[in-house]
């Protein structure tokens, strides 16, 4: 599968480019470490630009398509789960973007990103986590689903599959070379305050919260968050 295909819109220097302006001014020179590398958007770029870059990657797939692009020899990989893997630090940064945080979809699993993120950090390193705000916690009597992408070349519908364990699933439709490509998958939304009691049972503090990667100010009108998390100087 080409996985950069249906993203394409992730790569535009539009989206790109403030996403890697921020990492690179939080990794103060690297190294920096990223859960869920996937193939490798953000990693290449930030390689690029003079750090040393680590990745945990849980698809061997997505690692393999990276692993064709310039750079790839530049950012060591790691096949595994970011809630365990470990790999040789420790960092200044550890970053998760992309509302990746909702692959994993138990509160405990969650949490274990976040000590795991914590145990790669130097002290006064930094966690950030990319993730869009919940915004529909309950469907309206009757409502299947709620639509959030209807353009020529994908729709996205969200259905609510558990409101309790805080599990929805999305459902893409992408036109890929004059294909149809179908995926669906379950994810866990997490609310802002939980992430930060998460990074509390981690060592960890809210050092951070904007609504995008050019600093907006956070609101409560706000879809999206950057929350960046300082690991606090005592915790080992």
């Amino acid at each position: 599968m080409d996985y950069d295909a249906t993203s394409a819109a992730m790569f535009d220097p539009a989206v790109l480019g403030p996403t890697v302006d921020y990492l690179f001014e939080l990794a103060r020179g690297g190294p920096a470490l990223e859960f869920a590398v996937g193939t490798g958007r953000v990693a290449l770029e930030l390689s690029a630009r003079g750090l040393r870059v680590s990745g945990i990657e849980l698809s061997p797939h997505m690692a393999e398509q990276m692993r064709t692009k310039p750079g790839a020899d530049s950012v060591q990989i790691a096949i595994g789960d970011m809630t365990t893997t470990r790999v040789k630090g420790p960092f200044k940064l550890v970053y998760l973007v992309w509302n990746a945080i909702m692959n994993v979809t138990t509160q405990d699993e969650q949490v274990a990103v976040f000590e795991n993120a914590a145990a790669h950090l130097e002290s006064g390193g930094c966690f950030v986590v990319e993730v869009g705000v919940p915004t529909q916690v309950r469907s309206r009597l009757g409502e299947l689903g709620h639509v959030f992408a209807m353009d020529d070349d994908h729709v996205g519908i969200d259905t609510l599959d558990d409101p309790v364990a805080q599990i929805l699933s999305s459902h893409h439709w992408f036109e890929v070379n004059g294909h149809l490509v179908h995926g669906s998958a379950p994810f866990r939304y997490v609310w802002p305050s939980e992430l930060d009691l998460m990074a509390r049972v981690a060592g960890m503090r809210l050092l951070h919260r904007w609504a995008g990667w050019r600093k907006e100010a956070f609101t409560s009108e706000s879809a999206s968050q950057i929350a960046v998390f300082e690991k606090n100087a005592l915790r080992t």
